[in-house]
């Protein structure tokens, strides 16, 4: 029989966006090889209009919370984190459910396991444990 050890919900979660942030990550470089999309970048536009800084920092500011979550999941206080986590995990539930409508299948796909992780650490917030030692 092999031995398993319980992990603290903190690196559940911490494990859970360090995958989504992957799936991100991968998405949108396979999204490049879509006909036209490089050729859309290069010549400036986004799904957002056309490149400039504010699309830019927008673009910039909803990735850098998926980004810091890893870290923020195990840095913060317990009741902080827990919070945290059922905010973010939801608002990029709600953001990737959106983000999939009419996507090529591969980021439906990829988009349909983000939806899960990020789900899932909604679940695991809210029903974070109340004895310390889980």
């Amino acid at each position: 029989m092999l031995s398993d050890v319980k992990l603290h919900v903190k690196f559940k979660l911490f494990a859970l966006w360090c995958s989504v942030i992957f799936f991100y990550i991968y998405g949108d470089y396979f999204e490049l090889y879509q006909p036209g999309k490089l050729q859309d970048m290069l010549t400036g536009n986004t799904v957002f209009g056309p490149v400039s800084q504010g699309i830019l920092l927008g673009m910039s500011a909803l990735m850098i919370v998926p980004a810091l979550m890893p870290f923020l999941s195990v840095a913060l206080p317990a009741g902080a984190s827990r919070w945290v986590n059922l905010v973010a995990g939801t608002l990029y539930t709600a953001i990737m459910i959106l983000a999939i409508r009419g996507g090529w299948h591969f980021y439906v796909v990829f988009g349909l396991i983000e939806i899960s992780l990020t789900a899932l650490i909604v679940w695991y917030a809210w029903t974070w444990p109340k004895d310390a030692d889980r």
